[in-house]
């Protein structure tokens, strides 16, 4: 019976690929869960004087995670490698390969594909589905502040809403019914200031700002031309309240745009033109970050098809990869840093991302078996 190494190899490839795409899932979820508990405090308190539903909070809550994911992945793929390579290394399955002539760069495939589909996923992520998340989310923080403004009136006084509208509220229901209502309106200088005095009240939501619902009241307004007083009973009738302006007007930061829209900004609103800087740092941000995952895993590779495959250290060389990945992700936050006063920044953020993998290929490669020989 002949050994066929291809077909052998190509079993052991979907069973690594498979096995790591799965641990990486699994560590991407568990860390996703821990990140949106730290993530909903931050919105816990907005929601609560704001009187905000359950669904707007998690809504928040959710939207925070893609622009995450850029760290996240290639950590979790990173471990996904450790745990995969280390317990073939315990049951001597390295030992196996590489003595039945199998190539560290063989072995180190399936790793190597799984790091180029993350990868690949990452940038998409980064060029679109994080800062279309991150807008939303910002656009929905503002609108609750906005449209959910009138949790904080207070029942028994008279409330400014801006320069043209006082809110009188005798009380407010557990279920957030307005009680006898009078509102003061004086926005049109077209014509006469109107009062609306009413039963009850609700407050409901618009695409272009929100709406005060009252029944069973009346409308009135006084003409002083004609010293008459204009009265209109309803059982229903409608106000609207627009957004404020700092929604309408709200920046869009870099991080908040998509590939598209900082490629392409408006060079004639001011915001942009000022900061096309940033555009092109956040720009290549984009491109090499998603590398970092193809580092740290030629990084975990190295130190177990390259190293020794004893048992002996498999601790003290887990840590030692540990380390010297923070180390990698800090020294590329702090290039990113830099990139925003110095083109050196741009140039380390590649060197930083590229060289390990420079490095990584041409030890697994051929070239790598002869210098350990």
């Amino acid at each position: 019976l002949t050994f066929d190494h291809r077909a052998f190899m190509r079993v052991l490839n979907r069973y690594i690929l498979k096995n790591l795409l799965f641990s990486t899932i699994f560590v991407v979820g568990i860390l996703s869960i821990v990140l949106i508990l730290t993530q909903s405090l931050r919105f816990l308190e907005l929601i609560i004087e704001a009187g905000a539903g359950a669904g707007t909070f998690w809504a928040l809550t959710f939207l925070t995670l893609p622009r995450f994911f850029e760290i996240l992945m290639p950590i979790s793929l990173m471990i996904g490698v450790l745990f995969i390579y280390s317990r073939m290394a315990d049951h001597s399955e390295l030992v196996v390969l590489r003595t039945s002539g199998f190539s560290p760069f063989a072995i180190a495939r399936p790793a190597l594909i799984a790091a180029a589909i993350v990868t690949v996923f990452l940038w998409f992520v980064t060029m679109w589905a994080a800062p279309k998340s991150l807008s939303v989310m910002q656009e929905m923080r503002q609108l609750v502040k906005a449209q959910f403004s009138t949790a904080l009136l207070r029942d028994g006084v008279f409330n400014r809403m801006g320069k043209d509208i006082t809110v009188y509220i005798q009380n407010r229901a557990a279920d957030g019914t307005l009680e006898g209502l009078m509102i003061y309106d004086d926005r049109d200088k077209d014509t006469q200031p109107s009062t609306v005095l009413a039963k009850r009240g609700v407050i409901v939501t618009q695409d272009d700002g929100y709406q005060v619902i009252v029944y069973e009241g009346t409308r009135q307004s006084y003409e002083p031309e004609r010293q008459v007083l204009q009265r209109l009973d309803f059982e229903r009738y409608t106000i609207d309240l627009p957004m404020s302006d700092e929604v309408h007007q709200r920046w869009k930061e870099p991080d908040e745009r998509t590939i598209w829209q900082l490629l392409n900004p408006d060079l004639s609103a001011p915001e942009d033109s000022e900061n096309l800087q940033d555009f092109r740092v956040e720009i290549h941000r984009r491109v090499s970050a998603p590398l970092l995952t193809v580092s740290f895993t030629v990084i975990a590779l190295l130190a177990f098809v390259m190293g020794s495959v004893q048992r002996r250290g498999q601790s003290l060389r887990l840590v030692l990869i540990v380390l010297f990945s923070v180390l990698l992700q800090g020294l590329f936050i702090a290039a990113y840093n830099m990139a925003g006063e110095n083109i050196f920044g741009v140039i380390l953020m590649y060197a930083i991302v590229l060289l390990p993998i420079i490095v990584g290929g041409t030890l697994l490669s051929g070239y790598g078996e002869r210098v350990q020989k």
